[in-house]
């Protein structure tokens, strides 16, 4: 029989962020949707280790798995979608890169810092005329001497002006094409010229996100971790972007749900609570049978990770949970009337910040052909689709 529950350490865990978000982040939400970086909230679930969830163990972390991960993101999504992206820049894939593929002594240095919330952390991916196609990315690293030199432009950047470190993924040496993708790692916080923001941009969900120049940038050979030929590489590791990106979507659509319920036992028209409407206990059901069903799905593509998710299961959840949560805050929305049209009532709030999912860590449309290639390609055409079985 397959075991759905949660472990021990698991509830302890949700029940410690469930405090902090209903007690330091939910309340404060408002402050921080005009791109102002939520450094108090980061402190806090510092101290309570979330920020160390992607730092192994021996440097000062929790070490937890990527499903671990999921939960505390979902939970803290419900109280604020800006914060929630704050923490997933530092449990997300550039720290799991770092902790994985950077040398020694860069974990050294960095590491704990991230634990303990003094380091922060940039995943500098989209380039003004590169998306999707990370294989035709222009910005380059050049081994010349003893030194590495970087020349490119990165755009719609989350933590410029914040971070310490930028996790680069650049193309090197030259070579053409997927073959020639690397990462490089940029310690901001040693003054190295050359790195210029070109351009700030407030987003609907209440973040702020930059161009950034990296103009003959010049770091030691070590801080190239990934040379060519590592696109494949850098993608398996971001396939943790596609579990965390839909757990702050789920979050945030579980928030609109139960804010909702709340509103439909509140609310009255006609005499009586709407809630006692078929039509609004219909919506209700809709929303939770959506949700449930995300739910599902996420957390079964994060509990194959080891240590990076399965990329199909990764994808399908991804793509089910952003569209699934926009619908979810909109039809919440819809229930609130004109209230929920307003940035106080956190369902707006929440309908702004779900949009972005489908837009970052790989679009739905890129993900739905990854999906489709996997089934035509890959399924045994006598056994077909076997259920947990087939991937």
């Amino acid at each position: 029989m397959l075991d759905f529950s949660l472990t021990s350490d698991q509830r302890q865990m949700l029940e410690t962020v469930e405090r902090i978000r209903k007690d330091v982040i939910e309340p404060n939400a408002m402050r921080w949707m005009d791109g102002t970086f939520p450094y108090d909230n980061m402190h806090v679930l510092a101290e309570a280790g979330v920020l160390g969830m992607a730092v192994p163990e021996e440097y000062g972390g929790m070490g937890a798995s990527i499903l671990d991960t999921v939960l505390v993101l979902e939970e803290i999504a419900k109280g604020c979608y800006v914060t929630a992206m704050a923490v997933l820049g530092e449990v997300g894939v550039q720290c799991r890169i770092i902790s994985t593929y950077a040398p020694d002594p860069f974990k050294e240095k960095w590491l704990p810092k991230i634990a303990s919330g003094e380091c922060i952390l940039s995943v500098c991916m989209t380039e003004p005329n590169v998306g999707t196609d990370l294989g035709n990315m222009t910005t380059n690293a050049v081994l010349h001497n003893d030194r590495v030199v970087i020349n490119g432009t990165k755009t719609l950047i989350s933590r410029i002006e914040e971070a310490d470190v930028y996790v680069v993924f650049t193309r090197v040496n030259d070579i053409p094409g997927s073959q020639g993708i690397g990462c490089v790692l940029l310690e901001k916080g040693e003054g190295i010229p050359g790195i210029s923001t070109t351009g700030t941009y407030h987003t609907m969900g209440g973040e702020h996100l930059a161009e950034v120049q990296f103009d003959n940038v010049e770091v030691a050979p070590e801080n190239l971790i990934l040379k060519e030929n590592s696109l494949r590489t850098l993608m398996s590791a971001f396939n943790t972007q596609r579990c965390l990106n839909p757990a702050i979507c789920l979050g945030m659509a579980e928030s609109s749900l139960e804010h909702s319920i709340r509103y439909l036992r509140e609310r009255d028209a006609f005499g009586h609570p709407i809630g006692d409407f078929q039509g609004m206990r219909w919506k209700a059901a809709d929303m939770a049978i959506q949700i449930e069903a995300g739910r599902g799905l996420l957390y079964r593509a994060a509990a194959t990770a080891d240590p990076f998710p399965d990329p199909t299961l990764a994808a399908m959840a991804k793509v089910f949970v952003n569209e699934m949560s926009i619908a979810v805050c909109s039809e919440a929305v819809q229930v609130h009337g004109g209230y929920g049209f307003l940035d106080e009532f956190p369902v707006s709030r929440n309908y702004r910040g779900v949009r972005y999912g489908t837009l970052g860590g790989g679009t739905t449309e890129t993900l739905r052909n990854l999906v489709g290639r996997t089934l035509v390609e890959k399924m045994d055409l006598e056994s077909g689709i076997a259920g947990l079985d087939f991937f």
